[in-house]
């Protein structure tokens, strides 16, 4: 099962609370949804790459939007709001920082890590939010509910430092947020195959932003 353990971690359960068939069916839909597209991937497709019926599919999940659902909610989750996942938590807010660029780092990282360990469920969410209102409202809710406070903190407390230019915190909240995703986005949907160096770019990225951020 070690090579399921990314999709364990996923979705936040344990090999004991799916079983073979069902984590063949998500697994199999999570690389056919980032292939091809939630639209265009049949659930007869699904089946087939998952080595199961097609009734099978729907003993576990009603329709295909469940499914999408079953994937979408959890990476949503993760990836909108790190900052209940326990990992993050002891990778990025357990440590104190004296700057924020040092916070910009540990986040970065992070979720460039995360981002690179689940690529395919990434791509699903990114591509379907366009295209389902309900997971938009998901994503909405979870940021302001669970993100934007603990967010908000940290950058007043720099600025009470003398480290940030005194715009109003969402401006910053915005300018980090969206520039790291930027970054992520480019790098691995927009242009995956480029030679990139990663760790060149994301040093270029964190000065472009601190020197934008400054007081």
């Amino acid at each position: 099962m070690d090579e399921r353990k990314w999709l364990f971690d996923l979705l936040n359960v344990d090999e004991q609370q799916l079983s073979e068939k069902q984590l063949n069916i998500l697994q199999a839909a999570i690389e056919m949804f980032a292939e091809k597209g939630y639209a265009a991937t049949s659930t007869s497709e699904i089946a087939k790459r998952a080595g199961v019926a097609e009734g099978t599919i729907f003993r576990h999940y009603k329709t295909k939007k469940d499914l999408l659902l079953a994937i979408v909610k959890p990476t949503l989750f993760q990836s909108v709001a790190p900052f209940l996942a326990k990992k993050f938590v002891k990778d990025v807010f357990e440590n104190e920082y004296e700057h924020y660029e040092q916070f910009v780092r540990a986040v970065f990282k992070n979720r460039y890590e995360f981002v690179k360990t689940y690529l395919p469920a990434i791509r699903v969410l990114w591509q379907e939010m366009a295209f389902h209102s309900d997971i938009k409202v998901q994503f909405q809710t979870i940021f302001i509910n669970h993100v934007y406070d603990k967010f908000k903190e940290i950058v007043e407390h720099f600025q009470q430092k003398g480290e940030l230019a005194l715009l109003p915190p969402e401006t910053i909240i915005r300018l980090t947020i969206t520039t790291i995703a930027g970054f992520l986005a480019t790098r691995f949907l927009i242009m995956p195959d480029y030679p990139w160096d990663d760790e060149q770019e994301m040093e270029r990225t964190i000065q472009f932003l601190m020197n934008g951020l400054k007081a």
